[in-house]
């Protein structure tokens, strides 16, 4: 008696064109395959009650819901055979029918087509069905070269051919000029956006008045029924609409635009002044200078999982300062709770580099995998069998690691995150010794070397007792009387601070608020306790 042989019949229509009919192109693939499934009865043969249907997906692509649901169950061993009318109802791409039989020869499942009468057990049957496929594939790309010429030539004569509706117009109900409908009420908050740009001069504080006063995008339902759109505008979006040719009676294509069928929606001037504004930026961001090149660079992220991007910015004397900046933060989107979405580039690269060195001895980043920014800690995974072997050296108070050094090692450093002026810099946490080297504060230096040349200058003088250093004319103003205290500080006072040695936490704000004793025996003890 013949080995029972399951078959499974896949069919397949390119375009959706037909298939509301009570008998369409699929069932008549499937009937000619049943017929030919019980003529094989003899030797085992019987057709699955299970259907792999296709309707309106194309061959070209592996991205069809049956065909996945049919390698899915031949990987489960549920089908022996596979049954088509055509090859190419299988695919059209000479690829992904590479993939497909091998797929296939895995499971020991043979592919029959109908109409050419193929199997692909032999040797023969795998180079005809090659060449087949082949000429296959050559039609379907020689159809897309006259499709997109037929698109072009259309779209030179201000039609529209097809594509997501743009906000302020309808789907076209002409079929001979095939012009977009103006939507009256999406119109008018197209023209909205336009005039609340040139007022506002920001996307960004566009993007804030839209949400503020409930603009959403507009809502669209595709052929299969998904409804889309409706959502408050992003940065991209607005950019998209802003620069949109469209909306000036145009049709783009290919790097260049053609008088469209559609009436426009924008007057030439008002456009052109917000293309003016936005180049304006552009040109704004781009004299920033370029974002270099960022060690961790694809490999940091926050607590939330987003990741971190370079950025940089250009001072008024032309120093650069660079970020690790979140997308969240970038969009415009309010805080989360407990997640670092901007920090200070060199900070935290020497920091990790720290890290590594410490742990591990290793003095660069090419083994680094990922970092997580948390609330307390910085989390490094490490590709262990980089390191050669490495050991892992004593790590400090209050870090772990794990992992061994065949695999990935996951370095955890408890940290705090400190503001200062804007910034987020990271440091070892309170009362806890870190590899971290000190760092001298810019800001207190520079203040304290301020404060001297502010003694100098009003006469005064910084050797000695604080009761004999006092100028002969005060400064002008609270913050420079604030400021010139400092040059009465205690001098290990001030090379603590100039060399990065002042308590943990202690900024600038909190060292001018001080009310700074005059002996400096009071000087230190309260020192210690401005951090």
């Amino acid at each position: 008696m013949k080995p029972r042989l399951r078959c499974a019949i896949y069919t397949r229509k390119s375009s959706e064109e037909g298939l509301d009919q009570h008998f369409n192109s699929l069932h008549a693939q499937r009937e000619a395959c049943e017929a030919y499934v019980r003529s094989q009865a003899g030797e085992g043969w019987s057709a699955l009650k299970a259907t792999y249907d296709d309707g309106g997906f194309s061959g070209g692509s592996m991205d069809r819901p049956a065909l996945a649901r049919l390698l899915a169950d031949i990987g489960a061993g549920r089908i022996d055979v596979v049954v088509v009318y055509k090859v190419d109802r299988l695919t059209r791409s000479l690829a992904d029918f590479a993939k497909i039989v091998e797929a296939f020869d895995a499971k020991g499942v043979s592919f029959v087509s109908v109409t050419q009468a193929f199997n692909t057990t032999s040797s023969m049957g795998r180079l005809t069905l090659n060449v087949l496929l082949s000429f296959a594939q050559f039609e379907r790309e020689v159809t897309g070269e006259r499709i997109r010429d037929k698109i072009a030539a259309s779209k030179a004569k201000g039609m529209w051919m097809g594509g997501t509706i743009p906000l302020g117009y309808s789907a076209p109900t002409d079929p001979v000029t095939r012009a977009l409908v103006v939507d009256e009420a999406e119109a008018a908050t197209v023209r909205r956006v336009f005039d609340l740009y040139l007022e506002l001069g920001s996307v960004h504080r566009l993007r804030e008045r839209l949400e503020a006063e409930g603009v959403r995008t507009a809502v669209r339902i595709s052929r299969r029924g998904e409804t889309r759109g409706g959502q408050p505008f992003g940065r991209g979006g607005l950019f998209h609409l802003l620069r949109n040719r469209i909306f000036l009676g145009e049709i783009p294509h290919a790097g260049r635009t053609f008088p469209g069928a559609h009436p426009a929606l924008i007057g030439r001037e008002t456009f052109e002044a917000v293309q003016l504004q936005l180049d304006a930026h552009v040109r704004r961001g781009a004299a920033g200078g370029r974002t270099q090149a960022m060690a961790l660079t694809g490999r940091l992220f926050n607590a939330a999982g987003e990741p971190l991007s370079p950025t940089s910015t250009r001072g008024s004397k032309g120093q650069v300062y660079r970020y690790y900046v979140a997308a969240s933060l970038q969009r415009g989107e309010r805080r989360s709770r407990g997640c670092v979405r901007r920090v200070q580039a060199a900070t935290l690269e020497a920091c990790v580099a720290e890290t590594l060195q410490a742990a591990l001895e290793v003095a660069d980043l090419d083994s680094l995998i990922r970092v997580e920014v948390q609330a307390g800690a910085i989390v490094l995974f490490v590709w262990g069998p980089c390191l050669g072997g490495e050991d892992i050296l004593s790590l400090p108070d209050g870090w772990s690691v794990r992992g061994a050094p065949d695999e990935t090692l996951r370095i955890t450093r408890p940290v705090q995150w400190v503001r200062r002026r804007g910034r987020t810099e990271v440091l070892p946490p309170p009362g806890q010794e870190g590899v971290q080297a000190h760092r001298p504060d810019p800001y207190m230096v520079k203040a304290l070397r301020k404060a001297h040349q502010m003694l100098a200058q009003h006469g005064g003088c910084p050797v000695g007792r604080p009761e004999q250093a006092l100028p002969r004319s005060a400064p002008d103003g609270p913050y420079e009387r604030r400021l010139i205290r400092l040059a009465f500080l205690a001098p290990d006072l001030q090379s603590r601070i100039l060399e990065g040695r002042q308590p943990r936490g202690l900024t600038l704000k909190a060292l001018l608020r001080w009310e700074t004793p005059a002996d400096w025996r009071s000087q230190r003890v309260e020192f210690e306790a401005l951090g």
